[in-house]
């Protein structure tokens, strides 16, 4: 079936994927966007991620598509979980490297030099997030404890600075900004450091 707005006279097949600010931490620090309601005839989504070096992009994950993240420049190292094999998966990546996280699957990256520049594809026009920091807040105290043996005070107190839309961090003022560079070696994988041959 061939989409209707295909057939308008005056379809649009063009815009602007900086035009929207999806989320701004600082000048450097920002991500924006094109989705279904900026550009009715694409048919899926995508962020442009801009980092300076130790900002990380919140765990997450999606409820409704699988994202590719594509790395135009700089480094990163992204994460994820995988939920069949109970394991964090690793990937050291550099211009021209991609890493899939599927659908449903929690994960994060961070950026490794200053001046990252990702692009995040979507398979749907517009994806779903639900964000570790809304999921911490969302905890009362009392169930960390029960089901972690978790301090029920301290957590309170440890969550209570979670700013929910922070969605690069860690937030301004937070200290210092740690890499995600420590990894165990067991639960972590590494991306070849060639660069595709054209």
């Amino acid at each position: 079936m061939i989409n209707p707005i295909l057939k308008s006279p005056n379809v649009p097949l063009a815009a602007d994927s900086n035009a929207v600010v999806n989320y701004r931490r600082d000048s450097s620090n920002y991500v924006t966007q094109l989705f279904g309601e900026q550009l009715p005839t694409i048919e899926n989504g995508f962020f442009n991620v801009y980092l300076s070096k130790g900002i990380i992009v919140q765990p997450h994950w999606h409820t409704n598509v699988t994202e590719m993240v594509v790395v135009i420049n700089g480094e990163i190292t992204a994460s994820v979980f995988n939920p069949f094999t109970r394991e964090r998966i690793t990937y050291r990546l550099k211009p021209g490297q991609v890493v899939v996280f599927p659908k449903g699957w929690f994960h994060w990256f961070v950026a490794e030099t200053d001046g990252v520049y990702v692009l995040t594809i979507f398979d749907q026009p517009t994806p779903d997030i639900v964000f570790g920091a809304d999921f911490l807040a969302a905890t009362p105290p009392d169930v960390a404890h029960r089901a972690y043996c978790l301090d029920e005070e301290a957590y309170a107190k440890a969550v209570a600075s979670i700013q929910n839309d922070a969605i690069l961090g860690p937030n301004i003022g937070c200290g210092t900004v740690v890499s995600d560079t420590s990894v165990q070696a067991s639960k972590a994988s590494t991306a070849p450091n060639h660069k595709p041959q054209p």
